[in-house]
């Protein structure tokens, strides 16, 4: 496992084909951090789809109100919810959206971010100082890359568990 340098921010994403650890940036974006750790601690994570997973740009979960749909009709609804949690107020920086990077899922509203992030595929500059980073994947990439595509995916992949690693 790659060195966990701040166990308090990094959480372990469990997906159906392996564990993504993600290092969390609470110097670049505090409030994202602390929600993803509070939704991460009360479960509300888990069992949540990546219902927007697009080849060569992104893949996107965390939608906890709708996102733990087993049946694909009501799936479609994944990606119009957050949590009961106030939306957050956009945390833009200077860091660029490169390849494994995770950032803050909102509506057109920059301050509309709740509970929903995606990780990126691959390079995404255009999204640069327009969406908020608050992580990057430092080991297990490949099982990011290995989520089934789609809008919804036919059978979506699935965080089975999303941890902090102070927590494990």
């Amino acid at each position: 496992m790659a060195e966990i340098k701040d166990p308090e921010n990094t959480v372990i994403i469990e997906t159906d084909t392996g564990n993504v650890v993600v290092e969390l940036l609470p110097d670049v974006a505090p409030g994202h951090v602390e929600r993803m750790k509070e939704l991460a601690r009360a479960g509300e994570y888990d069992n949540v789809a990546f219902h927007r997973v697009i080849d060569g740009f992104m893949a996107q979960t965390g939608d906890v109100a709708n996102g733990d749909m087993e049946d694909n009709f009501n799936l479609r609804m994944a990606g119009t919810g957050g949590s009961d949690k106030p939306n957050l107020k956009a945390e833009f920086s200077s860091l660029p959206f490169d390849r494994g990077v995770l950032g803050a899922a909102r509506s057109q509203n920059p301050d509309s971010a709740n509970s929903q992030f995606f990780i990126m595929l691959a390079d995404g500059h255009f999204l640069n100082g327009q969406y908020t980073v608050y992580g990057r994947v430092i080991e297990g990439m490949e099982h990011v890359d290995a989520i089934p595509k789609g809008e919804p995916p036919a059978a979506p992949g699935r965080m089975k568990s999303v941890k902090v690693a102070t927590d494990t």
